[in-house]
């Protein structure tokens, strides 16, 4: 049985003050619909195993906002929003719209391709492979039909529970993710306001 992917359910300190971070950069239509905040159980102590990639117009426009520079890499900067949580910057010529478009989900793990070969029929995606050739980036998944699901792959192992996480629209009997990453199971009804 597939399921439908929703939006990111990120735990945060201040809820409206990170959603209208989020918002300023996505712009709020983008934000509604792929971001949904709600109050941390506890608060940020490791790097996010789940984050996202963004084109962007002018990192600048970010800092701005109240992002920070964690790391420079050749072709994109890994930043941080107001509450810590990283993601990835990567520069694109864009005109219009707001400072950035979210184009990617990452998803950290020691064993990439099994977890990306895991999810690829339970959301109807198509497995591609990733830079270094190896198949762990699904395309065309149910509800996230423009966005790559990137599995990437990381030597340190899961520690705490995921701080972002990705929701599904059902949960059917027995579905877990087989390394242990939290989602959440949002019905139609609660993705309101």
């Amino acid at each position: 049985m597939s399921v439908r992917l929703g939006p990111l359910v990120v735990d945060a300190a201040d809820p409206p003050a990170l959603s209208a971070f989020w918002a300023a950069v996505l712009g709020v239509d983008a934000q509604r619909r792929l971001l949904v905040f709600r109050p941390q159980d506890r608060p940020k102590t490791v790097k996010n195993r789940v984050h996202v990639d963004l084109d962007v117009r002018d990192i600048a426009a970010l800092l701005d906002l109240g992002a920070r520079v964690l790391a420079e890499h050749p072709g994109w900067t890994t930043l941080a929003d107001i509450e810590g949580n990283e993601f990835c910057a990567f520069p694109r010529k864009r005109d219009e719209g707001p400072p950035a478009r979210l184009f990617a989900v990452c998803t950290d793990s020691d064993r990439p391709e099994e977890l990306a070969a895991w999810w690829a029929p339970r959301v109807g995606a198509e497995l591609r492979d990733g830079l270094d050739g190896t198949p762990r980036w699904l395309y065309g998944s149910s509800g996230w039909e423009d966005l790559i699901w990137k599995f990437v792959r990381v030597d340190d192992r899961r520690v705490v529970p995921n701080r972002w996480q990705w929701s599904v629209d059902s949960a059917p009997d027995g579905l877990t993710d087989p390394q242990g990453n939290e989602f959440s199971v949002l019905r139609r009804s609660s993705r309101s306001g």
